[in-house]
């Protein structure tokens, strides 16, 4: 007598998908993370290599070349010492975008891990920090980085001392509400009964499932940030000339918008077109993480 066959015959037996093949028909599903991916890819090419898109320097002024409109010779323009509006603006994505993504990054280690901290332990000290994180969000982000920088004056490194500050009390409030969540589970609770300790638990086990959290945040306040850059930047309290950014580009334009309205128009669609591709890949991760 023959043995009896397992009912799912190789044949039949399920096929595991591949995370690629996932990926794939999450982008299907969801055009708008397919386009934000892309400006992203593009916007990734252009500060890791800014010269291959213009031969032009964003530093080289030429009088007789001062307010051109847009041409063939320069795609954006002139500013108002005949440098080239279109090599201003592609240098200028690797500075802005390297100050939000760095102001960000300080942010979430600093929030994500005070948080993390907070949240775990509780106690007075997790009291104290939550007051202090709710003064701080008391006041409007813009208003808050202006206050930083006109204190300690413009500069670069204040600018992103300033966002970062801004923003630790948002990646604060997210991990801590993760790791409150963690730390009542039952598997937190059987690691303790097993004899690790405190910090052993928190770093192999809290701070692992709050990390995802935390990392979804730096993406959905990447345009916040960004917006946040270009605005000090617009008020003259961000980078300085002559360096290429996005802000500071948009407030030399200002004294001239009604005679050369590019020299503004093009750093504001830049800033519009990333902070949009930066939402849509921010708002899709948020929902596939919300989901799991």
């Amino acid at each position: 007598m023959s043995p009896i066959s397992s009912p799912l015959t190789p044949a039949m037996a399920p096929r595991e998908t591949s995370g690629l093949v996932k990926f794939a028909r999450r982008l299907k599903r969801e055009p708008g993370l397919l386009c934000g991916l892309a400006v992203m890819a593009l916007l990734l090419v252009i500060v890791v290599a800014p010269g291959l898109f213009t031969a032009q320097s964003p530093y080289t002024i030429s009088i007789d070349d001062a307010l051109q409109p847009p041409s063939d010779a320069h795609l954006f323009g002139t500013d108002d010492t005949g440098r080239d509006v279109f090599a201003r603006v592609i240098y200028g994505a690797r500075v802005t975008l390297l100050i939000c993504a760095g102001s960000l990054l300080i942010a979430a280690l600093i929030g994500g891990l005070v948080g993390a901290l907070s949240g775990f332990f509780g106690g007075w000290v997790d009291q104290i920090l939550g007051r202090i994180v709710d003064v701080v969000l008391s006041f409007p982000p813009i208003i808050l980085g202006v206050i930083i920088t006109g204190v300690l004056g413009p500069a670069t490194s204040n600018l992103i001392l300033a966002l970062s500050i801004i923003h630790i009390p948002m990646f604060f409030r997210i991990a801590r509400s993760g790791a409150l969540g963690e730390a009542g589970k039952t598997y937190v609770e059987a690691a303790r009964c097993v004899g690790l300790n405190e910090i052993t638990v928190l770093y192999r086990h809290v701070l692992r499932n709050v990390l995802p959290l935390v990392l979804v945040q730096y993406m959905v306040l990447f345009p916040l940030v960004l917006q946040i850059q270009a605005a000090l930047g617009f008020l003259g309290l961000g980078v300085q000339p002559p360096t290429p950014d996005w802000g500071a580009i948009l407030q030399q334009g200002k004294d001239t918008i009604l005679l050369a309205p590019w020299i503004s128009l093009f750093p504001g669609i830049a800033v519009l077109i990333t902070a949009f591709a930066l939402m849509l890949t921010g708002r899709a991760l948020q929902r596939s993480s919300d989901r799991r």
